[in-house]
């Protein structure tokens, strides 16, 4: 079963375990990543700080802390890994809202979907890539994830969360146009 048809719990579940093999595979947290500025740290810093006060604005949801993605980023990670996971395993999270002045009200399940679970996926490339491990994502994904993201660009580039579009060839594979359009370029490689 492709993984754009699974339920939101289900689909975070493999998408986050694929992530957590990086996070433990990463042997240089000071490593350059590919987004402009991070580290591989700031990879982990960035899914593990961004979304609980998403979560609290729009949900009333409080995620319990975790450790310092600093002082130790695989505990900081597996911590959030799990509070994610517990939610969406909650029977009563597809019933609660979120609501965000962008996005209007949407189910609490699909809003993690859709905004959380996407970007733990995207950025198990970076990760990868940093830190010199298998970087290859899921291709039915990827073409899922552009297909959605497409129609939607200038709102997405007026956000300010993803850079430039970098060219890629008209042939090009999901994966390699997914991250020229989200603002990265497919062949960086650490210096």
């Amino acid at each position: 079963m492709a993984l754009s048809d699974l339920p939101p719990a289900e689909r975070h579940r493999r998408i986050a375990a694929a992530f957590a093999d990086r996070v433990h595979g990463a042997r240089n947290w000071d490593a350059p990543s590919p987004v402009a500025g991070w580290t591989a740290r700031d990879v982990v810093r960035h899914l593990v700080e961004w979304f609980p006060p998403f979560l609290a604005a729009g949900a009333g949801v409080k995620l319990p802390d975790v450790p310092s993605v600093d002082d130790d980023p695989v505990a900081a990670w597996e911590e959030r890994r799990a509070a994610v996971q517990a939610l969406l395993d909650d029977p009563e999270t597809p019933r609660r809202m979120l609501v965000n002045r962008h996005i209007g009200e949407v189910p609490l399940d699909r809003a993690i979907d859709r905004f959380y679970t996407s970007d733990v996926f995207m950025h198990t490339w970076d990760l990868a890539r940093a830190t010199g491990q298998d970087d290859r994502l899921d291709v039915e994904e990827c073409a899922v994830l552009l297909a959605g993201m497409e129609p939607i660009e200038d709102v997405m580039r007026a956000s300010g969360q993803f850079g430039p579009r970098v060219p890629t060839p008209d042939d090009a594979d999901a994966q390699t146009r997914l991250l020229g359009f989200i603002g990265r370029d497919p062949s960086w490689t650490p210096a």
